[in-house]
């Protein structure tokens, strides 16, 4: 019977410890994955507010180039220009569908007409919105970088 009791204590003793052992490990491994995610977060931060601010200068100068040519309309489109040529409804019709990415309505007699919009103020609107194109493929260009950040930092997170 004391046999019995010994093997008893020893298999529990033994039990016991390996358990503890085996938690040890456990803690061990959820320690170090918290650490490498926390790492990780830490790279996906710093590579974002690179993104970030390369994204912002380039479209500062964006902008700032888009300002200028606006500011030069008058100088290319002079008043001249705008005497002599008619901007029709039709025009501004088929543009604003354009802008909007939609089908234009059918071209009626009316849309033959004087629009009263000077050739100036389309060149204007035509320079602003190349320059919000420009914004744009800026954005993507960023958007595009931050995401090919973050892969490159997936695929060399360290295993486990």
């Amino acid at each position: 019977m004391a046999l019995v009791l010994l093997a008893t204590a020893l298999i529990g003793f033994g039990w016991i410890k390996g358990a503890g052992h085996v938690q040890a490990q456990w803690d061990a491994a959820v320690q170090k994955q918290t650490l490498q995610a926390a790492a990780v977060r830490e790279r996906q931060a710093q590579a974002t507010v690179k993104v970030v601010t390369e994204y912002v200068d380039r479209v500062r100068v964006v902008r700032e180039k888009g300002d200028t040519i606006i500011k030069e309309v008058p100088v290319y489109v002079p008043v001249q220009a705008d005497a002599a040529c008619t901007i029709n409804r039709g025009f501004v019709l088929l543009h604003d569908a354009a802008a909007a990415g939609e089908l234009p309505e059918p071209a009626r007699d009316a849309d033959a007409a004087p629009a009263g919009i000077a050739l100036s103020a389309v060149a204007g609107t035509v320079a602003a919105n190349y320059r919000t194109c420009h914004e744009n493929a800026e954005q993507l260009r960023a958007l595009q970088a931050w995401i090919g950040e973050m892969v490159r930092l997936a695929n060399t997170a360290p295993e486990n």
